[in-house]
């Protein structure tokens, strides 16, 4: 599939927010809980989870634009939608994009 240059810089700009948004939950889950949970140091989840959620927001917001400019299917946005609730799944989304539609960071 050949992209146009404003469909190309769509996906490079959503495929960079998926993988921040993607790090920002493992950052959360693998250090800030553990510190918050087994060290006694709550503040960790405080900012971590406060940029996380941020970036969630963005995700998700950037999803629609996203789809609409690229011209995804319903099941492909579905699945972006899912790949944020899950630990690895923007990762697994962004590899499937990569893919499908060439588009290199």
């Amino acid at each position: 599939m050949s992209l146009t240059p404003q469909q190309h810089t769509w996906a490079k700009r959503f495929r960079w927010i998926s993988l921040i948004e993607g790090i920002s939950t493992l950052v959360l889950f693998g250090i800030a809980m553990p510190l918050k949970y087994m060290f006694d140091y709550p503040l960790a989840v405080t900012y971590v989870g406060s940029a996380h959620g941020a970036l969630f927001i963005l995700y998700i917001g950037m999803v629609f634009p996203t789809a609409k400019y690229l011209n995804w299917t319903f099941t492909r946005t579905f699945f972006a939608i899912v790949a944020s609730i899950l630990p690895f799944g923007p990762f697994i989304f962004d590899r499937n994009l990569k893919k499908s539609q060439h588009v290199e960071l």
